[in-house]
């Protein structure tokens, strides 16, 4: 199980991969760069799914969902979008197969679509030109939607969770009559990115937009939260971008406003997908397998009964019930694994590798005792419990595991949040400490580029929180309005 994990230490990237297929979170299919999420995965991406959506709804967004397929005509209205994802487009252009006349299957050329069409990448194009029917006067806005879907962006380089050629995501999609409530929109969005992150994934992000070069293609703003992974990379773990009126424009989205004047509608948009699903793994786990927060766990409390024979089984069973319908009735799931296909050592093995925040284990000697052995996941101690005090002790704990794995994880990103005033200390930083970079920064693409060029760095964010203090840009020595965030990233 998890003692056959490569350590974090020796190769990060091997780990996480081992990681990811030993714990049965999702594997590779037979579509190259596309993966399969396996049950105990989905399950952790269903519990993020649950607290976004109802996150979602408490701010006012409904859901809906809009085709696959998005006509190629659609996309070349917005140029700069077009340019943003031409590379990654995956492109439908007949709907019939036959067989030739030696059976083989193959394309029939007579099913040539007369307009190809696009695997949607992203689906601003073709919502937009749905707004446009639902879009008439002021009544009608804000319009505030999301869907969550499928998308697909060819890449070259996958790796499961992180990057796949297929992913799950939301993506929400409003329009508004002023710019200043759709940057209001897109700022919430943020927000609420931030709070999920920090409040159940134990997550601690960094706030702040993104500079032009790694702005959204069509977007006027990027809002990011940015999140540091174990081995001193970056992360971007969730976008909500202004659009301006750039698709209002593309589509001729209009409306009617009070005053009875046409004006075209102002948008944002806004995602996260199952990258979240990598950058949970990243944040806390350990060399012996995943550590999960509590509030996105399947499995919180996972109780391992200890026996030689049915009658011992049954008597623990017994005594045990109660302790789970105590349990459950405070909203805590858990699992009494009571197989006898595999030995406790096994099981104990397992549990630790799937992230189960709390272990109980019990046996005969226990049931005399009134007592039962709990071990934390996050700290691997175990302790003596009795039986009565079970249900308040485990409901204490998992707050208290919760708790310390944010303060772990923030207490890592804030030692790795490094000044740098020179290109050399810049560099050393990289290469020897790694984490983010603050320091100054010109505002040029050019400079942002050669350093890239230089150091694979990028620039993460430009913080919502600095200090405006004017200093010299770390590789140019020009004059610069505040420091930025740089980091090596995924």
């Amino acid at each position: 199980m998890g003692k056959n994990l490569t350590k974090r230490n020796e190769d990060y990237s091997k780990w996480y991969n081992e990681l990811v297929v030993k714990a049965d979170l999702a594997e590779n299919s037979g579509v190259r760069g596309m993966m399969v999420i396996k049950p105990y995965g989905f399950a952790i991406w269903e519990k993020m799914q649950a607290e976004l959506d109802r996150m979602f709804k408490e701010t006012g967004h409904q859901n809906a969902y809009f085709p696959l397929l998005i006509p190629k005509s659609y996309f070349s209205k917005e140029a700069s979008h077009v340019d943003g994802f031409a590379k990654e487009c995956a492109v439908v252009t007949h709907y019939r197969l036959k067989n030739d006349e030696n059976g083989k299957i193959v394309v029939d050329e007579k099913a040539k679509l007369e307009e190809e069409l696009i695997v949607r990448p992203t689906s601003e194009t073709i919502i937009w030109d749905t707004y446009k029917k639902w879009i008439q006067s002021y009544r009608d806005l804000p319009l505030l939607i999301n869907q969550w879907a499928n998308v697909v962006r060819w890449e070259m380089r996958t790796r499961l969770f992180l990057r796949t050629s297929e992913f799950l995501w939301q993506e929400g999609h409003t329009a508004h009559a002023t710019k200043s409530e759709a940057i209001t929109e897109a700022e919430l969005m943020q927000r609420v990115y931030a709070d999920f992150a920090e409040n159940f994934m134990a997550m601690p992000v960094i706030k702040g937009t993104k500079t032009d070069s790694e702005r959204f293609a069509g977007a006027l703003e990027t809002y990011t939260i940015e999140a540091l992974m174990q081995d001193g990379k970056a992360l971007q773990a969730g976008t909500s971008h202004f659009l301006g009126q750039n698709f209002a424009k593309a589509f001729d989205v209009k409306f009617a406003s009070k005053e009875g004047k046409k004006e075209y509608v102002w948008a944002t948009s806004w995602g996260v997908s199952t990258r979240l699903m990598g950058a949970l793994i990243m944040t806390h786990s350990d060399d012996l397998g995943l550590v999960l927060p509590p509030k996105l766990a399947p499995i919180q409390v996972v109780i391992i009964p200890i026996y030689k024979g049915e009658e011992q089984l049954n008597s623990i069973s017994e005594k045990i019930q109660p302790i789970i319908e105590g349990l459950r009735e405070k909203g805590i799931t858990v699992k009494f694994d009571n197989r006898d296909t595999h030995k406790p050592g096994w099981k104990f093995a397992e549990y630790e590798l799937k992230g189960v925040p709390l272990r109980i284990a019990i046996g005969p000697r226990d049931i005399e005792n009134e007592t039962v052995e709990l071990a934390r996941r996050d700290t691997l101690t175990k302790e003596i419990i009795k039986q009565d005090e079970l249900v308040d002790v485990v409901d204490k704990l998992l707050v208290e595991i919760q708790e310390s794995l944010l303060h772990k994880a923030m207490e890592f990103r804030n030692n790795h949040v490094t000044k740098a005033d020179t290109f050399d200390e810049f560099k050393q930083i990289l290469e020897n400490k790694g984490g983010f970079v603050s320091a100054h920064w010109d505002g040029t693409e050019e400079t942002e580029e050669k350093i890239k060029q230089l150091t694979k760095a990028t620039i993460r964010c430009i913080p919502l929180d600095n200090d405006i203090k004017e200093g010299s840009c770390v590789l140019s020595g020009k004059p610069s309005q505040r420091r930025v965030l740089f980091a090596k990233a995924y």
